[in-house]
């Protein structure tokens, strides 16, 4: 062995008590001091690289909040062209959004979602509608929405499909301009918190889970992350690419997707990792506990029996946050309708429009939900979150409280028929 390899040899093993400093052999004690040495130095030179990494993500982060801010966004409806349009599977397309300006846009809290205002050709008034974004806060350059064409119910005979939603997916196209509103929305992750997050959704529900993972993933983020998402099969597997992308790109992020019907060519462990629905059960078999921050969105049904399931496990309600979209809605509260207390009389809400009287049934949540249930169509419905204002009515008599706090306050004698409830009896102007 020449001298050269034998000093490359001893300088690469540790376990060796020799050592070489300025082509001085040492042995013994000397030797592993100086090994140990060298050791601490190196590790100290990679623990302050993680730390300038993990700074520079959180100055990232601290820049995004401050021009996220409601002063940087801008007021009321700005124009966008429609840059790209993607299909995602069947009835399911992308939708990339530039400013028209070109102005650089602000970033958003991934969940939030884009409120527009259409103008079909057969409606009668500009329509308001609202689209979670599905692209995480990793671009200044363009926003993206992903939209489902709405099917009715057990796609009754006769019923119509969503009509924005068709309008989207059938008329809406590249180099179209849209009228839209900054980002908003009470849902959302909060990308400060350090605790694990679990990301459940079913079919369209996955855009603002795909927009959290995205923006963790993109981050550096160390938290654990469990990601469940349900569909019928290959087909309607949305964003699968994607997915699978953001789970090589990111070790701690597990990745269960679920496929209710598998198809001929659907390949489980491949396609798929289990085969039927997203449920508590089977959280039970994969969480070590119910430990974690939920975030959840889906369909009403989907919803409903996962929140109130979570609930039951044991996870405390404030860890536990959804969002239902459509007409869908969550009960936060018992599932049985509650009786009056004694003889409390049952509060009684009239329509003055419509010139109905109804008894009010608390299970329905809010006053959208409650007109709705019973054939009142007047009152639109939009973001149902309390942001867009397209359910504003007055109040002729009678008061209301908030389930949350309004986005933008009505003003006096007016309410937001999604997120309210009577406080007793009332009459509004629909």
């Amino acid at each position: 062995m020449t001298r050269q390899a034998f000093f490359e040899f001893a300088q690469s093993s540790p376990l060796l008590t020799v050592g070489v400093v300025g082509g001085v052999v040492m042995t013994g004690y000397l030797a592993t001091q100086w090994w140990a040495l060298l050791s601490r130095q190196r590790f100290e030179a990679r623990r302050n690289r993680l730390e300038l990494a993990a700074l520079s993500k959180r100055i990232e982060i601290l820049n995004r909040q401050a021009q996220a801010a409601p002063e940087t966004a801008w007021n009321g409806y700005r124009k966008f062209s429609v840059a790209k349009k993607v299909q995602e599977c069947p009835d399911t397309y992308s939708f990339y959004l530039t400013p028209h300006n070109s102005r650089p846009l602000p970033p958003f809290k991934p969940g939030q979602y884009l409120t527009f205002q259409l103008h079909p050709p057969d409606a009668e008034k500009p329509l308001v509608r609202c689209y979670s974004l599905s692209d995480g806060f990793v671009t200044d350059s363009h926003y993206r929405v992903t939209i489902k064409r709405a099917l009715p119910p057990g796609n009754e005979p006769g019923a119509r499909p969503g009509v924005i939603s068709s309008f989207f997916c059938d008329q809406v196209s590249e180099g179209d301009i849209l009228d839209v509103k900054a980002p908003t929305g009470h849902f959302y992750l909060d990308v400060d918190e350090d605790r694990p997050a679990v990301l459940i959704s079913g079919g369209i529900g996955v855009t603002p889970m795909l927009a959290m993972a995205r923006a963790l993933t993109h981050l550096g983020d160390t938290r654990e992350i469990y990601f469940f998402f349900g569909c019928r099969n290959g087909e309607d597997h949305m964003f699968r690419e994607e997915m699978l992308a953001l789970q090589k790109a990111n070790p701690n992020l597990r990745l269960h997707v679920c496929y209710s019907r598998p198809a001929n060519g659907d390949v489980p462990g491949k396609s798929y990792n289990h085969e039927g629905r997203v449920t508590i059960d089977l959280m039970k078999q994969v969480l070590p506990s119910s430990n974690y921050i939920f975030y959840l969105c889906g369909p009403g049904p989907f919803m409903d029996t996962l929140v109130h399931g979570l609930y039951e496990w044991g996870a405390p309600k404030k860890d536990v946050k959804f969002e239902a979209f459509g007409p869908a809605t969550v009960k936060t509260g018992p599932k049985e309708t509650p009786e009056p207390k004694g003889n409390q009389p049952a509060i009684e809400i009239e329509f003055a429009k419509t010139g109905k009287r109804l008894v009010w049934d608390p299970a329905l949540g809010n006053l959208l939900a409650f007109a709705e249930n019973n054939g009142i169509r007047s009152i639109e419905g939009g973001c149902r979150a309390g942001s867009c204002g397209s359910c504003l009515v007055a109040i002729k008599e009678g008061g209301v409280d908030y389930e949350i706090a309004p986005g933008d306050p009505p003003e006096e004698g007016s309410c937001l028929t999604c997120i309210c409830r009577p406080k007793g009896n009332l009459v509004i102007d629909a």
